[in-house]
């Protein structure tokens, strides 16, 4: 005689410790709802009651909403942008600097100060020979 597979209970049953913790792990930020359900393969929904059961944030009558860009990942993000521009300035600082020992090197070599500065007296140009 075959077994009755119909009549064998699928369910599982958690401890509230257990939910608890889940839900501790969500409101930690370390994993999102779907990254748990897949962890633990828990179905979503049941995550999402836990936490509305469960939550210390989570106000009764407000619905959770996990966007796809998260908090984190923007400000990863930035971090990244904020090094890329930071390796930028460093090289164009480097390029001044070669710029201006280059402009110095050549100034000494010519006898004369290459740097225009804001006081120096305009130059009167071309002699006039009078011919024209």
């Amino acid at each position: 005689m075959k077994a009755n597979l119909k009549s064998i209970n699928k369910a599982r049953k958690f401890s509230e410790e257990f939910k608890k913790s889940i839900v501790a792990e969500f409101e930690k930020g370390n994993l999102s709802v779907l990254q748990l359900s897949r962890l633990h393969s828990i179905h979503f929904q049941t995550i999402y009651n836990w936490i509305y059961k469960f939550s210390t944030f989570n106000e009764k009558g407000y619905r959770i909403v996990e966007m796809e860009d998260s908090t984190s990942k923007k400000l990863k993000d930035q971090e990244i942008r904020i090094r890329e521009l930071e390796r930028a300035v460093g090289q164009k600082q480097l390029k001044i600097d070669y710029l201006e020992k280059l402009i110095e090197i050549a100034g000494d070599d010519l006898g004369m100060d290459l740097k225009k500065n804001s006081c120096t007296k305009l130059s009167s140009g071309t002699p006039k020979t009078g011919h024209r």
